[in-house]
């Protein structure tokens, strides 16, 4: 005879969550920042804790399994675009695209400015194509290219794609999260990107001016020696021209024209392998390090090596070695490993009941708006570490929350904006979550490095709070409520 399934207590839903952070509090303090490995060994343990819960609770093995699959599965996409964004990273460098990125970058911007740079172009070309990964994975990585050249602090750096990235995809029409946003909170699309503008405007405006006072002086230590000296050595390995720039021109153009991120990255990977075979062949002959072979095997063994493995610098100059020798979808092994089993702790949380048992004992203490705001905010930043992506910590705090507006009479653009505060922005600052580890193995920078200058990401859910209590920019339904929340 089948068992009951028992409501799950909130000890039980507490359990795997205090399992968790006391592992990786454990893995950070023992391997130091190092830690990104054995954080898979953490999140899949502490799975396991939550199916046992779920089994003691009346649930099969078979039930918990699907539920972890199922989550894994909607990770699938995820994946494929970083192994596709490591084997881009590959055919980029050998093709001399990066390296005149990074080339023509540190003559055309000021090391002064770099920071705020960063973050404005980022900005604007995530609100052209409305995707913060595409960004990262194009003009980011040769801005982080850029920052190494010019010895710049590679963290700051990152802090400022990221920030320019998120702000630009959080406001563009195109994004998928804000019209996922606006969808699950079913909200109009153009007016929740208007009424996001009160925390976001002042929040992008106090990351710009951290930027720019982090930047002055930076270069006052430049030797430009050292940047000739690296430029050179560019010009050794490579033939640097505009021209080169052609694959990251294309790529933009079709992210504009809303091509599908996978297929995108795919076209600009191989005609990374194209400009490199016409462009750059004896570099390729050169990474194929393999003198038996007829040049075209050697030319072709090359070009997979650059994309599987990554680009390999042995050029004698230990700056351009260090900035060059990355990317290959090899690299990115370990960051897939570790949203597989992020996200089969999220399905294990999400099927045992325990999730939505978290949620509804953050919302019986709910008493204000304020409280309500708040409570948003803290269950999407707990979403995306405990289910480790962000579309889930924007579609199951929306579908659980949706009521609780309605009965406060808020409309719920109010909720979408606080989703997309929350939700969409706290995700690239979890180590674990899709987002965080992506951004990690695309900037080549920790996550634990990288998260503190995050400055908008960061600001953005503070603002929301304040203004949750001190009751700003929250309009009221000016319609009646619906008929649900009417019966409720």
């Amino acid at each position: 005879m089948t068992r009951a399934v028992v409501k799950p207590s909130l000890l039980d839903a507490l359990i795997p969550v205090i399992l968790l952070i006391s592992m990786l509090a454990g893995t950070v303090y023992v391997f130091g920042l190092d830690s990104f490995g054995p954080n898979l060994v953490a999140l899949i343990i502490s799975a396991a804790a939550a199916a046992l819960i779920g089994i003691k609770n009346g649930l099969t093995w078979k039930v918990i399994e699907e539920g972890m699959i199922n989550t894994i599965t909607m990770s699938l996409h995820a994946i494929l675009i970083l192994l596709m964004v490591g084997a881009l990273i590959g055919s980029w460098i050998l093709a001399g695209t990066v390296p005149s990125m990074i080339y023509f970058g540190v003559e055309l911007i000021s090391p002064d400015y770099f920071y705020l740079t960063s973050c404005l172009v980022c900005a604007l070309v995530g609100f052209s194509i409305g995707s913060s990964w595409t960004v990262a994975g194009t003009l980011g990585i040769g801005f982080m290219g850029i920052a190494a050249a010019l010895d710049l602090s590679l963290p700051i750096s990152a802090g400022a794609i990221i920030s320019g990235a998120y702000f630009g995809d959080k406001l563009s029409p195109l994004s998928d999260t804000t019209n996922l946003a606006a969808a699950v909170s079913n909200s109009d699309l153009f007016d929740h990107i208007q009424h996001m503008l009160w925390t976001t405007t002042p929040s992008f405006i106090i990351a710009l001016v951290i930027f720019f006072v982090l930047g002055i002086g930076s270069g006052s230590n430049l030797e430009v020696t050292d940047i000739a000296l690296l430029q050179t050595a560019m010009q050794d390995a490579f033939l640097i021209n505009p021209l080169m720039l052609g694959p990251l021109a294309l790529l933009l153009v079709m992210a504009i024209k809303k091509q599908p991120a996978l297929s995108t990255l795919i076209v600009g990977t191989l005609v990374g392998c194209v400009f490199a075979a016409i462009f750059q062949w004896d570099a390729v002959i050169v990474l194929a390090a393999d003198d038996s072979l007829p040049s075209i095997a050697a030319g072709f063994k090359g070009l997979l090596s650059a994309m599987f493995l990554g680009y390999s610098s042995f050029s004698g100059n230990e700056s351009l070695d260090t900035l060059l020798s990355k990317g290959g979808m090899s690299s990115m092994l370990t960051t897939v490993g570790l949203i597989i089993n992020a996200m089969a702790f999220g399905g294990a949380m999400a099927r045992t009941g325990l999730l939505e048992r978290l949620v509804e004992a953050a919302l019986s203490r709910v008493k204000t708006a304020g409280g309500l705001i708040t409570t948003t905010v803290g269950t999407c930043i707990g979403t995306n570490i405990l289910a480790a992506d962000q579309y889930l910590s924007i579609v199951i705090p929306g579908q659980m929350f949706a009521d609780a507006y309605r009965k406060r009479k808020l409309k719920l653009i109010n909720l979408s904006r606080t989703l997309e505060d929350s939700g969409t922005l706290t995700s690239a600052l979890i180590p674990w979550n899709t987002c965080g580890a992506y951004m990690s193995a695309t900037l080549g920078v920790s996550t634990f490095h990288y998260a503190p200058y995050a400055f908008f990401n960061i600001c953005c859910p503070i603002i929301a709070v304040i203004y949750g209590f001190y009751q700003i920019k929250l309009p009221p339904m000016d319609v009646e409520p619906t008929a649900k929340a009417t019966a409720d």
